[in-house]
């Protein structure tokens, strides 16, 4: 870590917590963030800030207008570029040291597997059942901590999945495999300020995560109320039978 180095990243190194050897884990960390919306845009913007050495960014779509009054990272300027690209150049003026790779595409398949095993964390920021399903199932496989987090209307929700610890439920012993029936944000709307909440809150657990320091969001769901500006927490248990991350599964 150089002079420069030390004194962008002061005021968290000065934290016990992190300290120099926690910043120089950030700095060595490499993450997937798939999707690059509501979500994703808080999370890339604090890691990058907080110096995680590389950012792999996923998301197929481009920027649209209606995108803007939530998705911090990108500019009116963008619309109509493609969202990895704009958000990289984002990051770029943020952290010219933190290096990005662009995934334009729906990871899927063996291109998810193998991004997936090229990093040490994923953070899940897409708006669809189907992508979640395939993002645990692969985390699962390859034994990378997933921080989780969606958000609709005015309610948002928060875990971690860590497969690296034998308690750890997987998103599938939370929520099942049936199909998908939530409303998208396009149908039901969405509040720009709640997605930048769930979105900071899972660029700390993936902070925390990293550095090696706190408690977290294994086996607990956080749920948030910005109606009533309330969070609320549950417990999750490990399915024994869960048919992604039991005895049998793998």
């Amino acid at each position: 870590m150089d002079d420069q180095q030390l004194l962008r990243y002061s005021r968290q190194i000065l934290l016990a917590q992190v300290d120099i050897d926690g910043q120089q884990r950030l700095l060595d960390s490499r993450v997937l963030i798939v999707g690059l919306g509501g979500l994703g845009a808080p999370v890339a913007l604090y890691l990058a800030a907080a110096g995680v050495g590389t950012l792999v960014l996923a998301d197929h779509d481009q920027v649209e207008l209606t995108n803007l009054q939530r998705q911090i990272i990108h500019q009116t300027a963008d619309v109509g570029r493609a969202k990895v690209q704009s958000a990289a150049d984002s990051l770029e003026r943020i952290n010219p040291g933190v290096r990005t790779v662009q995934l334009e595409q729906a990871l899927a398949g063996t291109a998810l597997v193998e991004a997936i095993a090229g990093v040490d964390l994923v953070v899940d920021c897409c708006d669809n059942f189907a992508t979640r399903q395939a993002v645990n199932a692969a985390c699962v496989a390859q034994r990378r901590p997933l921080v989780s987090g969606a958000a609709i209307r005015l309610e948002g929700q928060l875990s971690v999945f860590d497969p690296r610890r034998e308690d750890s439920p997987c998103y599938q012993c939370l929520y099942g495999s049936g199909e998908e029936t939530a409303l998208s944000c396009s149908e039901a709307g969405v509040l720009g300020p709640l997605v930048g909440v769930i979105g900071s809150l899972q660029a700390l657990e993936a902070i925390k995560l990293l550095a090696g320091f706190g408690e977290p969001l294994v086996g607990r769901l956080l749920l948030v109320d910005a109606l009533g500006s309330r969070f609320r927490e549950m417990r999750v248990r490990r399915d024994p039978a869960c048919p992604c991350c039991g005895p049998g599964a793998i």
